[in-house]
């Protein structure tokens, strides 16, 4: 497994791997869940690249850049255990050299939901994947379902740009006890990581509304929000049941529905989601 930090000498390195690869972006501090997309680039292709790259422009000024877990020894250890072959982890410098001015606006459906509570995040990942892509040429990139809304951001941009990638969506990993697995999660102390598991409840008892036959939008988002406002320790930025295409909110389901929610559980943020289908 080689280590790279610019970019220059990974492209080098990719141009002398021969057949398929794939590529795995992280922000490193690596769980269950990055290693799931790793071995199923692993499957799927030739080669695998993975990423570490803790990405400042997809950061708000008041969120948590700075104290974003990091651990770069341990994240190597437990990639070369997966026989990656290349991982590139550049400087902030090296992705975002003086004078950089390009962004990338990915349109209505980086808007809601995530984008609303978090203005400019995903121009800043979509900025950053866009450049990714082009720095690594994988013939296709893994992404974890959990960040739903971003496999959406990423698909849009890939057709939009007529990016030769094919975007893969893997399936959430979560803990025993529900709670999707997050480099965030480290941030809970006990007490908190106990109610953490109202973000699971909560989709859990919109799935069981939705199973018994309910398709009002309003009585599926009521569902989830009642178990998280029963969590004394938690707080919903919010709950949607929305379209699985353009994320717009509905009223009644008719078809295939995204359920999600972005919950604070102490002053640590997390989100969560699953389709209901059927």
């Amino acid at each position: 497994m080689r280590v790279i930090t610019t970019i220059a000498e990974l492209r080098t390195a990719r141009a002398a791997l021969q057949g398929t690869t794939g590529l795995v972006p992280t922000m490193g501090y690596l769980h269950e869940g990055h290693l799931s997309l790793v071995r199923r680039a692993r499957a799927e292709n030739d080669h695998v690249i993975t990423t570490i790259f803790v990405n400042p422009t997809q950061f708000g000024p008041s969120e948590d850049l700075t104290r974003y877990p990091r651990d770069l020894p341990r994240d190597l250890a437990l990639l070369e255990a997966e026989k990656v072959d290349l991982v590139f982890a550049p400087d902030v410098s090296e992705m975002y050299p003086p004078g950089f001015g390009t962004f990338i606006d990915v349109g209505p459906i980086a808007a809601p939901l995530e984008g609303a509570a978090r203005p400019g995040h995903f121009c800043g990942v979509a900025t950053v994947v866009c450049k990714l892509f082009a720095i690594t040429s994988p013939h296709r990139a893994y992404f974890g379902q959990k960040d739903a809304q971003q496999t959406l951001v990423i698909r849009r941009m890939t057709l939009d740009l007529n990016l030769p990638v094919e975007i893969v969506v893997c399936p959430i990993v979560r803990e025993p006890d529900g709670l999707a697995m997050s480099s965030r999660n480290v941030y809970l102390n006990p007490e908190e990581r106990r109610a953490a598991t109202v973000l699971f409840r909560a989709l859990r008892a919109v799935q069981e509304r939705f199973a018994a036959g309910e398709r009002n939008g309003d009585a599926l988002r009521a569902a989830m929000r009642a178990v998280i406002d029963a969590e004394p320790l938690a707080r919903a930025d919010y709950v949607s049941v929305a379209d699985l295409d353009d994320l717009h909110e509905l009223e009644t389901v008719t078809g295939r529905a995204l359920a999600s929610l972005a919950v604070r559980i102490g002053t640590t943020r997390l989100i969560d989601n699953c389709v209901l289908e059927g």
